[in-house]
Parts: structure tokens; sequence; C-alpha cells
């Protein structure tokens, strides 16, 4: 839900997109396109993934949801706001030595989510998520927004870096032309590097954006956010 209410696409892929190939720090990882639909049919993944977006909002650093005292943010809640269009999900490789000599992007021809996680627990095999949608109705939905969700048990191993390489490959297959994200953090310097790293350009400055709980846990203060922009590369026919 944003200001303008529920967004929905104004076009749609013919089908699901194609599972790709991205080389990690520790040998590579398969990104999955992903509805509400084809999750809900994946025993297990849709509690997990709630699991580890309710643990993050608990911890009030980067998402501006809060979860009140007393308040549980249910499952369902997440699946109306992950889930509102389309999502990628990054499935660690189990061979590091699997990837030869292939790049970033390469297209998996029939290897489904199931296949990559081989019997593992979801736990065990995701390296992250995110989502993409509109970030504005009608006449502006050709510009998305994305959120990004990296298990805290797969941090630090370069996963963060590797979804927002993917999303530059997946967003324009989607139909979207640019990239706006409304909220990043001033005090969330990796994440500011990186899309400064990836091409995106800073449109703004939002004072006292968001009011968020300290690094040492010992309160909460009022912190500036950046609002980033990228236009992305035509789609190769």
């Amino acid at each position: 839900m944003s200001a303008y209410g529920a967004i929905t696409r104004s076009t749609k892929p013919q089908e699901v997109l194609p599972t790709t190939l991205w080389k990690s720090a520790k040998g590579y990882v398969t990104t999955h396109h992903l509805t509400l639909a084809s999750a809900s049919a994946l025993p297990g993944l849709l509690p997990f993934l709630h699991s580890c977006f309710a643990e993050e909002l608990e911890r009030g650093m980067t998402y501006p949801q809060e979860i009140l005292q007393g308040e549980t943010y249910t499952q369902h809640m997440f699946e109306a706001y992950y889930f509102a269009a389309d999502v990628i999900v990054a499935v660690v490789g189990q061979d590091v030595n699997a990837v030869g000599e292939k790049i970033n992007g390469e297209v998996v021809s029939g290897l489904d989510i199931e296949a990559a996680r081989n019997g593992r627990s979801w736990q065990e095999c995701i390296a992250g998520c995110y989502y993409i949608k509109p970030n504005y109705p009608g006449r502006s939905s050709h510009i998305c927004n994305a959120g990004f969700l990296v298990p805290v048990a797969q941090r630090a191993q370069g996963y963060g870096s590797l979804l927002a390489r993917s999303y530059l490959y997946y967003a324009p297959r989607l139909g979207y032309e640019a990239s706006v994200f409304n909220l990043v953090y001033v005090n969330n310097v990796a994440s500011v590097r990186l899309w400064e790293g990836l091409g995106f350009t800073i449109a703004g400055r939002i004072p006292r954006a968001g009011r968020l709980r300290t690094a040492d846990g010992s309160g909460e203060e009022y912190v500036d956010a950046w609002v980033f922009y990228k236009r992305f590369d035509p789609v190769e026919q």
C-alpha cells in the first residue's frame, strides 16, 4: 500500500521470466521469478520469507514499516505488501565448480526453484529476495521500486550486491523503464555505496525521513533519506 493506495501493474510479462545464474564470492546463485500464486505452491517458502521480513521490521533500521507493541505482523500482511507484483528469489548453488565460464545473467533453461533447492530447507538455501512493483500508479507505472531482503544467516557474503545487479537485469524485462528508491536512509552506508556504484543518481534528500532504532539498541533517532533514480538500459530483443 502506498500514498496512492494499492498499485497494480499496467502491463504483465507474457510468461514467467527464466532462471538466471549469477557469480558470487563463494560460487554462484540462481535467481527465480515468482508471484504470490507460484510462491504459495512451494510449501514453507512464504512462512520462511515472512519470518525473515518480520525480523527485519523488528530491527527498525531499514524499512519504514513499524510493528507496534502488542501487534503481530501477519503472513497475510507480508504477502499483501511484498508479493503485490513480482518477486525474485535467489538460491545458493551447491557445486561451486559448476559455473565454469558462465556470466552473470546467463539463462539456465529448465531449472526451477525446487530443482535448485535440491531437497535443502529454505533456511539453508535462500540467499535473499526482492520485490519489483510500480512506484507510482497509472501514467507513471513504468517506473518501479524494489525492496531487498537477505536473511540474517546469509549476510556479509556479498549476496546483497548480487541481488542488486540482478535487479538491473529483471526490472527492464518486466516492462519498466526506470527505478526510484524513495527511502534509502543515509546511515545505510553500504546500500548508498552500492546504488551509486551501479549508476543510480541522487534525486533528493528528505530530512528526518525515518524514526529509526539506533545500532546500539539504546533508543531511536531521526535519520535523513536519499531518493535514488536510474533509467534502465534498453533490453536487447
